[in-house]
């Protein structure tokens, strides 16, 4: 698992949105080949879906070819409502690039049989042959997508049952009143999450510290169910400096004693974008290079 740190929210949004955008181009999508992006919802993603919406612009990335499942959706929410999140995906991202509406895939809270919509989601996913990469947030709890502590982490998607504390967060988007936010979601399950071939965990904030370092220096747990990145093949958490306030002083110095070494002593022209080394670095010693790259590494 890589740990990236970045000194604040900008720059954590800046490396993510990068990086999306280098995966994208990378993976060369066609219409029968597309790339296929799980993302989330909440806060944590404004920053990074402003700067994909600038590039785009700029003409640096195409969402032409590119399909997209998203984590939940609240259950009995119209369509329409300002804070639904159909409505949060177009107005932040979705309609200022050039996706098709036929590639968007967001859970339906309002369809009669709700156990049918969450089968039909699965079934959607592998139809497109899995998902390529899935980004998420977490909430203080380490919950990821609407997946609650004690949530199995063989979860598949679901409804759900909102914790108290769920609740009470979410309340900040329905003008204060708890009684206002829904108490039933859909949402994809850990093992959904899990089952794509790459996941990227975004972690800000001092509210979060605990949940970083228990998804870093303890063991998976489902308590803390963003902990199961632990067990994927290529999942990365990038987070800031306020989110690493509860690691040990040895666990931070290490990720980025990793990051330095890949820079100054492999060089980022001999590494992949997701990190592996495709070559050594000639002529490394001597280096007086001390300076953490900003933007992903190729």
């Amino acid at each position: 698992m890589r740990l990236i740190i970045r000194e604040d929210y900008e720059e954590v949004s800046e490396f993510v949105a990068t990086y999306i955008k280098e995966r994208i181009k990378q993976f060369e999508p066609d219409e029968s080949h597309p790339f296929v992006l799980g993302l989330p919802t909440g806060s944590s993603p404004i920053g990074i879906y402003k700067r994909l919406v600038e590039y785009y612009k700029a003409g640096d990335v195409s969402f032409k070819h590119v399909v997209t499942f998203n984590m939940d959706e609240y259950v009995g929410l119209p369509r329409d409502h300002p804070e639904s999140y159909h409505s949060f995906m177009w107005k932040n991202l979705f309609m200022h690039v050039d996706i098709k509406p036929e590639n968007v895939h967001i859970l339906d809270g309002n369809t009669p049989n709700l156990d049918e919509e969450c089968k039909k989601f699965e079934a959607d996913i592998a139809r497109v042959g899995g998902i390529e990469l899935f980004l998420g947030g977490i909430g203080p709890d380490g919950h990821i997508a609407f997946n609650e502590p004690g949530s199995s982490l063989n979860s598949r998607t679901r409804v759900k049952t909102l914790a108290y504390e769920t609740i009470l967060a979410n309340a900040r988007f329905f003008d204060g009143d708890i009684s206002k936010v829904p108490k039933l979601a859909l949402t994809v399950g850990v093992a959904t999450v899990m089952d794509a071939r790459e996941v990227l965990i975004i972690i800000t904030g001092a509210h979060k510290a605990i949940a970083l370092a228990k998804c870093i220096e303890e063991g998976v747990n489902h308590m803390w169910t963003v902990s199961a990145i632990q067990m994927h093949p290529k999942g990365m958490i990038v987070c800031d400096e306020d989110a690493t306030l509860e690691l040990h002083v040895k666990t931070v110095k290490y990720f980025k004693s990793i990051e330095h070494v890949h820079h100054s002593l492999i060089g980022p022209e001999n590494l992949s974008l997701q990190g592996g080394v495709k070559q050594l670095k000639t002529g490394i010693h001597g280096t007086n290079n001390h300076h953490r790259p900003s933007t992903p590494m190729e």
